[in-house]
């Protein structure tokens, strides 16, 4: 007989075997499908929460183009989510354990794409999952602020700062510059001045009231510009986090996993049924 045949053989025994005990891979089966249908009952369920963050698009000084830094950088952003000390604050502020948010935290691009259009895309989900609603959230909210801290107190926080001390600069001049004005126009106000003397303070008052327009043209574009860098240059959270409950096993998946494991399992018990019966205790 050659080796073939044998293996032909072989195959119609096993066959016939199963054939014969058919219920015990059919018991197998259900009996699997049972128990993996009470392990995603009792597996309990997790808390995830999802905060929705703009890393914001910087600016050359004067706004005309774009501006590529590590905080437009997506990557940038899990790498700080991820960092011991953002997961040690977030452990603080949420009560979350330390260890329950290694490995547990998340962050990925909101209507990703590929090339050109994945470089603009500056929208990101941070997510956080554990057991309890309100550390998750809380938990996500902080690794959120801290990446909009991170991202921000560079280029683009010293720039907000920096308007902001030209506008309290500006506001300054333009005080002192109205008082000027006003005292121009007063002077001008008084009849005894001689013809040539009323026309000297007018020219001096038109310099004045021109010097006044110029500052405040100048404090209009720099609020629109801190008006820029505070609402588009910056990162900024979109939405906080909210817990959402999720199931910790997939009851279809575990039903299919032990199901598959007990129909191998009734099937060998099939096979080797003769095999155990000799092995069996003996009289």
């Amino acid at each position: 007989m050659t080796e073939l045949e044998e293996q032909e053989v072989d195959f119609g025994r096993y066959r016939g075997l199963l054939a014969a005990r058919w219920w015990l891979p059919v018991g197998g089966l259900l009996l699997g499908v049972i128990v993996g249908l009470a392990l995603a009952a009792v597996g309990g369920s997790v808390w995830k929460a999802s905060a929705l963050i703009s890393l914001g698009q910087p600016f050359s000084p004067t706004g005309g183009s774009p501006v590529a830094s590590f905080a437009t950088n997506p990557r940038a952003v899990s790498e700080i989510i991820r960092s011991e000390s953002a997961l040690k604050e977030a452990s603080r502020a949420s009560g979350m354990r330390l260890g329950n948010l290694r490995g547990h935290v998340s962050s990925g691009q909101v209507g990703g794409g590929t090339g050109a259009a994945a470089r603009s895309v500056t929208l990101l989900q941070l997510n956080v999952q554990g057991p309890k609603p309100g550390k998750v959230e809380a938990a996500a909210n902080t690794l959120a602020q801290i990446v909009v801290e991170d991202t921000t107190a560079s280029y683009v926080g010293t720039k907000i700062r920096t308007l902001q001390d030209q506008l309290k600069s500006l506001q300054d001049r333009i005080n002192i510059q109205q008082q000027t004005v006003t005292q121009y126009q007063t002077a001008t106000e008084n009849q005894g001045l001689a013809p040539l003397d009323r026309l000297a303070l007018v020219s001096q008052l038109n310099g004045a009231a021109q010097l006044l327009g110029q500052l405040k043209d100048e404090q209009v574009t720099a609020q629109q510009q801190l008006a820029l860098a505070q609402n588009v240059e910056s990162a900024t959270i979109v939405r906080k986090a909210a817990a959402v409950k999720t199931t910790a096993r997939s009851a279809r998946t575990s039903m299919l996993v032990a199901g598959l494991i007990g129909l191998l399992l009734g099937g060998l018990a099939a096979v080797l049924w003769d095999s155990l019966a000799r092995l069996g205790p003996r009289r």
